[in-house]
């Protein structure tokens, strides 16, 4: 059975490092991997890549006669990296990129290629119905969402699980992503159970994960036994043996400034 999973989460918040890193430890246990950037930036799949690749919204503008290869590129352990791409900044829809690109995948058959664990990166929340896609359409079968103890970061998380619920999706955890707040991974394991669900993973800040990243890469290829590699690791192999997953129940607007401010 293939894994499907979104990863959603604030703008910033370090999504497309967390998919990156969970892509390279999985393509390094040998499982196909599919890594769907739906960020306009297009940003996600370059410290797999090694450097931006096209967008499939360009791509299509631009060259009418494309093929597979022009849309899916190979990365670090054969994993497949694509980007939605968008329209420029302050002109058309970004998550209309998204819907184009998931019909010109499934059209080319990629998602009856042979793979194991399919990524979607997916920005900000879920109110645009572009960026909701992958799970309102199905090709995704759990939501992950990737949170700081920042009130922001919760605050747009909180904002995730109301689109999750309303489009009966399942969240299979949050992933704490330390921005070294007073109280932080105490403050997001209470957020999650109070949501109901749990923190299936904790990275801590590193400035080797940036230094990776300025190389263009992940830090489980640049420095595959550092500590910040066996974080993902460890993370990696809880999702996949992760059975508790369920429909989520957000916060009031209300309940959620209380239960940040008892932290304050």
């Amino acid at each position: 059975m293939i894994k499907k999973i979104a990863i959603y989460g604030k703008g910033g918040i370090g999504k497309s490092t967390t998919v990156a890193n969970l892509s390279a430890i999985w393509g390094s246990d040998d499982l196909n991997c599919l890594v769907i950037g739906c960020d306009p930036k297009a940003d996600t799949t370059r410290t797999l890549y090694g450097s931006r690749i096209p967008t499939i919204v360009n791509t299509i503008k631009n060259n009418k006669n494309y093929t597979r290869d022009d849309l899916v590129f190979k990365g670090f352990k054969d994993i497949l990296c694509v980007e939605s791409g968008g329209p420029e900044p302050g002109v058309g829809c970004a998550g209309r990129g998204v819907i184009v690109a998931m019909k010109r995948l499934e059209k080319l058959g990629i998602f009856e290629e042979d793979l194991d664990v399919v990524v979607y990166d997916v920005l900000g929340d879920v109110v645009c119905g572009g960026f909701s896609v992958p799970l309102r359409e199905k090709y995704a079968d759990e939501v992950l969402i990737v949170t700081s103890g920042e009130y922001m970061s919760l605050y747009a998380a909180n904002n995730i699980v109301r689109g999750v619920k309303k489009l009966k999706g399942n969240l299979s955890g949050i992933v704490c992503n330390c921005r070294n707040v007073d109280n932080e991974e105490q403050m997001v394991s209470d957020f999650a159970e109070r949501i109901g669900t749990h923190v299936i993973g904790t990275i801590h800040r590193s400035n080797l994960i940036q230094d990776a990243e300025l190389d263009a890469k992940t830090v489980v290829e640049k420095y595959p036994e550092s500590d910040e590699a066996q974080e993902y690791r460890k993370l990696a192999s809880s999702i996949m043996a992760n059975e508790r997953i369920a429909t989520p129940e957000p916060m009031s607007d209300e309940e959620f400034e209380e239960f940040f401010r008892s932290y304050l």
